[in-house]
């Protein structure tokens, strides 16, 4: 691809605002939790106030140590992460992480993770007294700890629980955020659709593994990991494209997405809104790419509303 030339959102005859289940954003480039921190440690390198929402990394009722190392392993396309939701609970959050946020132009949402359905009605509850979240992005791709550490997203009616709950503690937008490690992730879109989610992202990382053939054993410590990056991306597509087509819920798009043109396969799938995640870690400006080759593709293509786009490869 070539470099995008610097077409702003100032252009009038471009509307680049999109609504996920409640959340205005301002243009439809968000980051994938996990991989943007809290948001503020990206300060240095983009303008902040220029994306259209920022999604941080997963938090806990506790605070969690994490995993033990190795966490990361390179693939040949991608990345295998076993972090653990290494994260400083949700008071220290609250009180310490989400204010350096506090001056900027943009919705944030909070990724929350729990071991119980309970804990994802307690933090729901607890966020949505907090000032400056916008809405909370729920990961159930976690163990549940009192069903034999059976992943809340892998069961449909388990998934529909926690989406539940988590609307009964709170007023804000609820985005359930799908695993693509189930059989049919049609099946639990429309039982989260039915207990009351307002948006979905997907997808969450596939399962993956990685062995040193010289040390005989697994690369990382806790020997599974989350695979993304380019690699997933054709997955991801695909279950965008079914997902839209059954569900009437906004989508967040997200893995593997490095380019606008990653992105906007994802649009045209039927996406609402895009994450990019494994990207920063390679190039720290990547959402500033993406959202600067969109804004490209549509004057180019005269394209005035991005919901022109959404869905369009179905039609």
């Amino acid at each position: 691809m070539t470099a995008p030339s610097k077409v702003t959102a100032e252009n009038k005859s471009i509307n680049l605002v999109v609504n996920i289940g409640g959340i205005q954003m301002k243009n439809p480039v968000t980051t994938a939790s996990g991989t943007f921190g809290y948001g503020s440690e990206y300060a240095p390198y983009i303008d902040l106030n220029r994306l259209g929402a920022i999604v941080v990394k997963g938090i806990t009722l506790q605070p969690r140590a994490g995993n033990p190392t190795p966490r990361l392993a390179e693939t040949p396309a991608g990345v295998l992460n076993s972090i653990g939701l290494q994260n400083p609970g949700v008071e220290v959050f609250i009180e310490e992480l989400l204010p350096r946020l506090a001056g900027y132009d943009l919705p944030v949402i909070v990724n929350i993770a729990g071991e119980t359905v309970q804990d994802y009605g307690r933090l729901a509850a607890r966020l949505d007294r907090a000032p400056g979240v916008a809405g909370v992005e729920v990961n159930i791709s976690c163990p549940n700890v009192k069903q034999g550490w059976m992943l809340f997203g892998s069961d449909p009616d388990m998934a529909g629980e926690v989406t539940g709950i988590v609307k009964a503690n709170t007023g804000k937008p609820v985005i359930v955020k799908l695993s693509p490690n189930v059989t049919s992730i049609v099946a639990v879109a429309e039982k989260v659709a039915a207990a009351g989610a307002d948006a979905l992202s997907m997808i969450n990382t596939l399962l993956g593994m990685s062995i040193d053939v010289k040390k005989r054993r697994p690369v990382l410590g806790n020997v599974v990991g989350g695979l993304s990056g380019p690699a997933v991306k054709p997955v991801a597509v695909r279950t965008v494209w079914q997902v839209y087509r059954e569900v009437k819920l906004p989508i967040i798009g997200m893995g593997g997405i490095m380019t606008a043109e990653d992105a906007l396969e994802f649009i045209l799938a039927g996406a609402a809104a895009v994450a990019v995640g494994t990207a920063n870690f390679v190039n720290p400006r990547a959402t500033m790419d993406v959202l600067d080759g969109i804004e490209k593709y549509m004057t180019e293509h005269g394209i005035q509303n991005i919901s022109e786009l959404v869905g369009a490869a179905q039609n």
